[in-house]
């Protein structure tokens, strides 16, 4: 049992030490396994000499070995601190714009590729005309169900109007689309032939209504259907599908995101308004007179119409421009928060500048100011592309999840974000804009009275002392800078970020 416990713990051993030497970058590979065998050596012959095996021996040896990898893990860091640009050091400013102007490139580029993002960047969905509504019954509350019958839209449509020029009608159904992968049923909008002339939405790739059989039957394809379906194939335009019992033509394509109605549709049939069953259940789209503009009060309406027998039915008109929220709304109403929220989770304060007789000039002043701005500014859009590339990274996610996806991201993401920039500012020399280094306690909690207690850090520059209170008080509550004068100078006369400005 020995012998076999012996020929076990060394291969193991070795084998923890190769694991560590993984970390380790290439150039220095070698070079480390050198130095962990050798170490492993003097430990095993002190720790089990002659080859004595026993638990407590073999625990200690294996701890050693599982150091190299604390070891690796530091090398690995200082490699990685060297990778930096030429001339700028981890505490520069170019340091800090480079990796925010280097984060902001990729979640752009990032947004380009994805073709939820895409979707969701549509301009068309933003540019919902504000004179259509969704009309409804007023027994709904508002829930977007739907309970208008197409018997009740035509007698509403062939009566006489005054606040309303345009009217369309759809009801949804699950049904079968040949030719099409998978067998599952589709999504279906019997819609009337009108609804997208009503929307105004144009169809990408469209193409003229041949006809089958006489009937003027069309088909448009949602933009998730297009790219799952047909690989987003523009040639599809113009071919015919069977759509449950109706044989359509494929006529267009709906712009992605651009469906600002109740329902996640994959594809509509435009039909006659002769051809809607009666007692299918649906939404009416209308468009709204000057007139009828006049009489809206907010996002909403209050409508009477008259059914068979003249009796009265209630309904209510909801604007499709406020039940559309695009991204950059999203983005604004997070960033809105963000900024109250901020004071609760970092002082908002710079700290005192007092410089005695030795104040930085004008320019430079400037600079600082200028450097806060270019962090704001870098972060701003990062916070705007990363959220959305969250969010709307896959085209078939729901809407209304991915907008609440993006705004949590898009609050933390700011609120978080914001917090890093003050901390970051504040821990950076007015004059030459490095970040100070070398922390060291001052003083003790028990004498603060007396005298202050905190942190002290310094400028590698030889410009700044920068004072942290520990626990602030009435005459020590933020931190304070104090500049050093030329006496200092022989302490970063080796330094080569040591030079006055």
């Amino acid at each position: 049992m020995k012998p076999r416990l012996g020929s076990v713990f060394p291969a193991l051993h070795l084998g923890l030490l190769r694991a560590a030497a993984l970390l380790v970058p290439p150039s220095q590979c070698v070079e480390w396994q050198r130095e962990w065998r050798s170490e492993l050596w003097h430990v095993r012959r002190e720790r089990a000499p002659q080859g004595i095996v026993s638990w407590r021996a073999e625990r200690e040896v294996t701890l050693f070995c599982l150091g190299a990898f604390h070891d690796a893990l530091c090398l690995r860091r200082h490699a990685l601190l060297r990778l930096r640009l030429p001339g700028a050091t981890p505490a520069s400013p170019a340091y800090c714009i480079f990796w925010l102007a280097l984060a902001l490139v990729a979640s752009f580029a990032l947004s380009l590729l994805l073709p939820g993002v895409r979707a969701a960047n549509e301009s068309v969905r933003a540019q919902t005309d504000p004179g259509l509504i969704l009309i409804e019954h007023a027994v709904t509350g508002g829930n977007s169900l739907a309970t208008v019958s197409a018997a009740e839209f035509r007698n509403w449509r062939s009566r006489r109007q005054r606040y309303f020029d345009r009217f369309a009608f759809y009801s949804i159904a699950r049904e079968n689309i040949m030719p099409a992968e998978g067998g599952s049923p589709w999504t279906v909008a019997h819609a009337t032939a009108n609804l997208f002339s009503v929307l105004d939405i144009p169809l990408r790739f469209s193409a003229p209504v041949a006809g089958v059989h006489g009937n003027p039957t069309g088909a448009v394809l949602s933009c998730e259907a297009f790219e799952r379906e047909f690989d987003s194939n523009p040639r599809i335009a113009g071919s015919m599908v069977q759509v449950g019992r109706h044989l359509a033509q494929i006529v267009g394509v709906a712009p992605c995101g651009a469906w600002p109605l109740p329902g996640k549709v994959d594809l509509w049939l435009l039909e006659p308004e002769a051809a809607v069953a009666p007692g299918a259940m649906g939404y009416v789209v209308a468009h709204l007179t000057a007139l009828g503009r006049a009489e809206m009060f907010g996002p909403t309406v209050a409508i009477t119409v008259y059914g068979a027998g003249d009796s009265a039915i209630d309904l209510f008109g909801v604007e499709l421009e406020g039940r559309t929220r695009v991204p950059m709304d999203v983005f604004r109403f997070a960033l809105l928060l963000a900024f109250l929220c901020l004071p609760a989770v970092t002082s908002v304060s710079m700290g005192e500048y007092n410089f005695n007789s030795h104040k930085p000039s004008w320019p430079r002043r400037l600079c600082r100011w200028s450097f806060l701005c270019a962090k704001i500014a870098l972060l701003l859009p990062i916070v705007y592309y990363v959220p959305l590339d969250l969010a709307w990274w896959h085209i078939s996610t729901s809407s209304y999840a991915s907008e609440y996806v993006q705004w949590i991201a898009s609050f933390l993401l700011c609120l978080f974000g914001m917090r890093w920039v003050l901390l970051d500012q504040r821990q950076r020399c007015p004059v030459c804009l490095r970040r100070v280094t070398h922390p060291a306690q001052v003083g003790h909690a028990s004498r603060m009275f007396l005298s202050w207690n905190g942190t002290e850090l310094i400028c590698m520059g030889g410009h700044t002392l920068l004072h942290v209170p520990g626990l602030p008080t009435s005459w020590f509550s933020a931190q304070r800078w104090l500049y050093l004068d030329s006496s200092w100078d022989f302490l970063f006369a080796g330094s080569s970020q040591s030079g006055r400005t």
